[in-house]
């Protein structure tokens, strides 16, 4: 059953940003995960928020596969990374069977 990882990003520091925009792609692939979504350019529709955020929508063919991504050792600097320069919520959604 497909997952989805739900992000939302707010950059404080900028520095990991090169070095995982040329690497994270192609380990999000390894792993059957597709960008549905990577954008600042959205609209609240109900709730409010914080509009500085980027959201981010990652398909992956199952929850396990988002997890092994997660966990993968080519992940974790960048990881590492991405969670000391930024404010981020990531939720690992289940999709419907």
């Amino acid at each position: 059953m497909k997952a989805y990882s739900v992000l939302d990003v707010i950059v404080k520091d900028e520095s990991w940003v090169p070095a995982y925009m040329e690497s994270v792609g192609d380990i999000v692939s390894k792993h059957g995960g597709v960008y549905l979504a990577n954008s600042t350019n959205y609209e609240f529709v109900e709730g409010s928020g914080n509009k500085e955020a980027a959201r981010v929508i990652i398909e992956w063919p199952s929850v396990d596969a988002g997890k092994a991504f997660m966990s993968d050792p080519a992940y974790l600097p960048h990881l590492k990374g991405r969670q000391a320069g930024t404010i981020s919520n990531h939720f690992l959604i289940e999709g419907k069977a």
